[in-house]
């Protein structure tokens, strides 16, 4: 297995110096081929997701895992707007910025280029397939995808219409490559070949990505929780108050960007709890609270009380399930969430300026909003198009990861016959 893993390596190292110098309109032609393609082949890709489904069913993996690995024509449909939507967008491939004249004559400026070739280890959903592949042709990389054996014909089958349109566009086909086997062995040798992978991106679940993180011989970009907060602050918009931290938590329970924490401040905590707390309680959503907010809670009708350990603190729920702490004001806000939090999304809910700024300067968090739902910390919305992943990693990417994650700076320098003296 070691050999066929360095075979693609060496395949997709060169595939890579091909595509780092593609046009932006060969890429572009390769991702609306690739379009095409997703909204033609829905019946040949119907039945290589109907054996995964069928097989996941047969291992009785939970009906929200088996509705993951659904490729409905709203899904293929979906997925093919993102590769136009990418084709649209411009190429930020060999742009120049910065470019400065120094006293010696010559300019300096950077350059953005490819990183070249990323591998990417991912489970369950099989439009992520397209998606890590959409995004390394626009960003002009080659990458390497491990998906998981629970979509492994789906994977296979969508990563060929990926081949066929590269090399319709005159582009290689070795640009995107899928790990044809499950087994598990497969990811530790992809991991563990800095000669042909630059950076490795997990997409997955905590053991997946701490294994990597442990084991991984390249860079890895990633993220492990999902703890996101909003803090509640005096003064505040009531109302406000009570929309943001309704969608921060109850819009969809499973992304890593819902809000499992909720801090509230000491003045206001009486007016705000009750009413959001009748909004949790209609939604079944569970509570657990401090002393303080258990009994500004309790008695709300129909509402799931129940006392705060250490650990939920800690928690990422993924689940109806919300920690609810009174704080005193902004510092202990700030101290709550850098100490317990997993610094990936933060929010304050604020009428003051000063707490504001404070906020987005003082929490440690790839990413700090104002009055705005936490749901928001994704590619789309950002304005960047598809995303790769999240990282909470404080060095190269930071937060969502688009098309410009997926790339690097380098210096150049322009003269005309300068000497050094």
């Amino acid at each position: 297995m070691l050999a066929s893993l360095q075979a693609m390596g060496q395949r997709a190292r060169q595939a890579s110096s091909r595509m780092s110098a593609a046009t932006a309109a060969e890429k572009n032609a390769a991702l609306r081929v690739l379009a095409r393609k997703l909204r033609a082949s829905g019946p040949a890709l119907a039945g290589a997701n109907a054996r995964d489904i069928e097989r996941a069913q047969a291992a009785g993996l939970a009906a929200p895992m088996v509705d993951r690995l659904k490729l409905t024509p709203q899904v293929l449909a979906t997925l093919a707007e993102g590769c136009e939507q990418l084709a649209a967008m411009a190429d930020i491939v060999g742009e120049i910025s910065g470019m400065t004249q120094q006293p010696s004559g010559i300019r300096v400026g950077r350059m953005r280029v490819p990183i070249g070739v990323f591998g990417m280890v991912f489970e369950s959903r099989p439009n992520v397939t397209i998606e890590a592949a959409s995004l390394s042709i626009k960003s002009g990389n080659a990458c390497i995808l491990r998906g998981g054996s629970e979509a492994i014909d789906s994977n296979k089958a969508l990563a060929l219409l990926v081949r066929e349109a590269l090399a319709e566009a005159g582009l290689p086909d070795d640009a995107v490559q899928l790990v044809q086997t499950t087994d598990r062995e497969a990811v530790g040798h992809l991991i563990a070949m800095p000669q042909f992978v630059d950076v490795i991106i997990p997409r997955g679940g905590k053991g997946l990505i701490e294994r990597i993180s442990r084991e991984a011989k390249v860079p890895v970009i990633k993220h492990l929780d999902g703890n996101c907060h909003t803090y509640v602050d005096d003064p505040c918009d009531l109302d406000m108050a009570v929309a943001l931290v309704e969608n921060a938590k109850t819009q969809k329970y499973s992304p890593c960007n819902a809000t499992e924490g909720l801090l509230v401040a000491r003045g206001v905590a009486a007016q705000f709890l009750p009413r959001i707390g009748a909004v949790f309680a209609a939604k079944g959503v569970e509570m657990r609270c401090d002393p303080a907010a258990r009994e500004l809670l309790a008695a709300l009708p129909g509402a799931q009380v129940k006392p705060a350990t250490e650990q939920d603190w800690y928690e990422e729920y993924l689940a109806p399930v919300i920690s609810i702490k009174v704080v005193a004001g902004l510092d202990e806000a700030i101290a709550h969430i850098n100490r317990y939090g997993s610094h990936h999304t933060d929010a304050i809910v604020t009428r003051d300026h000063v707490h504001a700024q404070r906020f987005l300067r003082e929490v440690d968090s790839a990413s700090v909003m104002v009055n705005a739902s936490t749901r928001f910390a994704d590619g789309f919305e950002y304005g960047l198009g598809a995303e790769i992943g999240i990282s909470t990693d404080k060095f190269h990417a930071r937060g969502p990861v688009g098309l410009e994650g997926l790339t690097s700076l380098k210096w150049v320098v322009l003269g005309q016959g300068e000497i050094r003296r």
